[in-house]
C-alpha cells in the first residue's frame, strides 16, 4: 500500500468512528441512574470469600460502591433493583484478550482487510464482550487504544482496558507477519504495514528492542507483551523454538521497570519460560508445553503469574486454514491438562485469560471458557480466579494501571460498581455464567447500567 492509499484508508477510519461516534446514544443502551443505585435481596458473592453474604443490600453511588451491609438500607431519590435473592458478583476480568484479533480471521488479516476494517470489527466486538459480562480486560495484543478511549469517556459500551499495545516479537518470530518473499530487508526498508499501524512490532538486537519497548510505552501501554517463544497461528516458528535472547528480553524489562510496569511473555516450553523468568518476565501468558516441574517452581519462587486459557480440542477448538497451524494447536492443548495440575499443585499463581482468536463466533464463547475450569477448579475457586485474583495480577502495572479510583474484582465499599445479578448461584452452578444472555440479569460498569431485565 502506498502512502496515498494509506492516508486515504486512515481518514475513512477517521470517518466511520466519528460517524460511529455520532450515533453512540442509539447504540449504547444505558442507564446512568440520576441518583444512588440500592440492590436489595442478594445473596453477594464478594470475589474473595466461598461464604455469600445472605440477604444483603448493596450501595452505588456515582461509580463506586457506598455500602455493603445485612441492615436494611434506604437512598434518598435513588433507584431500587429488588434481586429477588439472585447472586450479585463482581464483573468478571478476562486477562488474555484480543478486541481486535478476537473479532477478524487470520485471512482478513493477511490478505483483504486494513487497519479501519480491524478498528471497526473491534469497536463493535466491545460491546459484545460487556455484554457477556466482562467488565475489564487486559488486551494483550494489538492498538486498540481509540477504543478504549472512546470507551472511557462513556462514547461507547465495553470493558475497561488495560491496553498491552503492539506486541513485540523478532524477525522469524511469532509475530512476524512479514510476507515469505519479503526477506532479506533491506536496510532502511519502511515498516510492513501492520507495524506502520500498530498491530504487531518487531525488533532485534538490544538497541531495536529498547527502542521498540520505549516506543510501545509512549503509546499509553500500561505493560509490555512479548513473544519469547514458538506460537500457533504464526507462519515461520515451530513450537520448540526460544525466542529473543536473555539480553533483550532483560533489556524490555528494564525498559518496563523503568516505568513501573512489567513484562509478559507468550511462551509454551520450559527453555523459554526458564530464560524469561532470569530475565525478569512476570507473567507467563499459555505456559502449555511445560513437563518440568522445576520451571513451576521456579515461578512460584520469583512471584511470576502463569497467566492460563482452558483452550482444549474439543467441540470448542479454534478452526485453521492451514494444517501447519492444526497440528500446533493439538500439540498445545494436549499440554493444557498436565499444566494446569501441575501449577495447582506446586501453588503458582495462575490467572484466568481466553486467547480467543480469529472467529467472532468463537469470541461468543468467552463465558464458556469460564466453565471449563470445572475441569480443573471448584465453582468458587474458578470465580475468585475469574475476579479478584485476575484484579490482582492486574495491579503490576502499578501507577500505569488506568483505573486507580477503587479496587477491581471485588463487592465492597470502596471498590468500582462493576457488578452482575446472576438468575442462580454460580458458587453451585457455574454453568451459569457460560450463558450471560440468559442468566445475567443485571449488567453493571462504573455504576451505569447496559443491561436490566428486572425492569
Amino acid at each position: 500500500m502506498n502512502m496515498k492509499t494509506e492516508k486515504h484508508t486512515l481518514l475513512a477510519l477517521a470517518i466511520l468512528i466519528c460517524s460511529i461516534t455520532l450515533a453512540l446514544p442509539a447504540i449504547a443502551q444505558e442507564e446512568t441512574p440520576a441518583g444512588p443505585v440500592l440492590f436489595t435481596n442478594v445473596n453477594v458473592f464478594d470475589g474473595v470469600n466461598e461464604a455469600l453474604i445472605e440477604n444483603a443490600n448493596v450501595v452505588v453511588t456515582g461509580n463506586l460502591i457506598t455500602a455493603v451491609s445485612t441492615e436494611p438500607l434506604a437512598v434518598a431519590g435513588g433507584r431500587v433493583i429488588d434481586g429477588g435473592g439472585r447472586t450479585l458478583i463482581p464483573g468478571l476480568i478476562d486477562v488474555h484478550w484480543h478486541t481486535y484479533l478476537s473479532n477478524i480471521s487470520v485471512g482478513q488479516l493477511l490478505q483483504n482487510s486494513d487497519m479501519s476494517d480491524v478498528a471497526i470489527a473491534g469497536l463493535l466486538g466491545a460491546e459484545q464482550t460487556l455484554m457477556r459480562g466482562f467488565t475489564t480486560v487486559r488486551d494483550i495484543g494489538g492498538n486498540p487504544f481509540a477504543v478504549k478511549k472512546v470507551i472511557d469517556a462513556g462514547k461507547f459500551p465495553g470493558p475497561r482496558m488495560l491496553v498491552s499495545g503492539p506486541p513485540l516479537g523478532q524477525t522469524g518470530g511469532h509475530f512476524d507477519l512479514t510476507p515469505y518473499s519479503d526477506v532479506p530487508r533491506n536496510p532502511g526498508a519502511p515498516l510492513s504495514y501492520w507495524e506502520r499501524n500498530g498491530l504487531i512490532a518487531i525488533g532485534d538486537g538490544v538497541p531495536e528492542v529498547t527502542k521498540k519497548a520505549r516506543e510501545i510505552l509512549r503509546m499509553g501501554a500500561t505493560q509490555i507483551k512479548i513473544a519469547g517463544g514458538g506460537g500457533v497461528t504464526s507462519t515461520y516458528d515451530p513450537l520448540d523454538v526460544t525466542q529473543f535472547s536473555y539480553e533483550e528480553i532483560k533489556a524490555i524489562v528494564d525498559v518496563a521497570k523503568n516505568w513501573n510496569t512489567y513484562v509478559a511473555a507468550h511462551i509454551f516450553t520450559d527453555e523459554a519460560i526458564q530464560i524469561a523468568i532470569k530475565a525478569g518476565v512476570k507473567s507467563i501468558e499459555h505456559g502449555n508445553l511445560i513437563k518440568d516441574p522445576k520451571t513451576l517452581q521456579m515461578m512460584k519462587d520469583n512471584g511470576v503469574w502463569l497467566s492460563a486459557q482452558p483452550i482444549l480440542n474439543d467441540e470448542d477448538a479454534l478452526k485453521f486454514e492451514n494444517s501447519i497451524s492444526t497440528r500446533k494447536f493439538i500439540e498445545v492443548t494436549d499440554g493444557t491438562d498436565r499444566t494446569y495440575r501441575m501449577a495447582k499443585a506446586i501453588g503458582v499463581k495462575i490467572a484466568f485469560g481466553t486467547d480467543l482468536l480469529f472467529d467472532p463466533a468463537s469470541a461468543a464463547r468467552q463465558g464458556k471458557m469460564v466453565v471449563k475450569l470445572q475441569r480443573w477448579f471448584t465453582p468458587y475457586e474458578a470465580l475468585k480466579m475469574v475476579t479478584s485474583t485476575n484484579a490482582e495480577l492486574l495491579t503490576m502495572s502499578g501507577p500505569r494501571h488506568p483505573y486507580q479510583e477503587g479496587p477491581l474484582g471485588v463487592v465492597k465499599e470502596g471498590a468500582y460498581a462493576d457488578l452482575i445479578l446472576v438468575d442462580g448461584n454460580p458458587l453451585e452452578n457455574l454453568d451459569l455464567v457460560g450463558d450471560a444472555a440468559k442468566n445475567f440479569v443485571v449488567i453493571m460498569k462504573d455504576g451505569k447500567i447496559y443491561k436490566n431485565t428486572l425492569r
